[in-house]
């Protein structure tokens, strides 16, 4: 599971997805003990997140979501890991 992002002790990843539940492109967040799955369009797929950490992501997702695409294509096609910066 390759870490492609952090910011604000937020920690984004990506999973080989080949056959996986969730066809479409998305990231895993982790902070702290709280764990979520949302995709690049901003669809919650699950988990638990506090609110505040919860909007930081999604305005991550809103300015970087076609890096977050090409680099979940990428990852779960050729095994590539592809960061991306993080929320300043």
């Amino acid at each position: 599971m390759p870490l492609i992002s952090q910011f604000y002790g937020i920690l984004i990843y990506i999973y080989k997805e080949l056959g996986g539940h969730h066809n479409e492109p998305h990231i895993h967040v982790k902070y702290n003990e709280y764990e979520m799955s949302i995709t690049c369009d901003c669809k919650f797929l699950g988990g638990n997140m506090p609110k505040k950490q919860r909007r930081l992501v999604e305005a991550w997702i809103e300015l970087h979501g076609e890096e977050i695409k090409a680099a979940w294509n990428v990852y779960n096609k050729d095994g590539e890991i592809i960061k991306i910066r993080g929320l300043e």
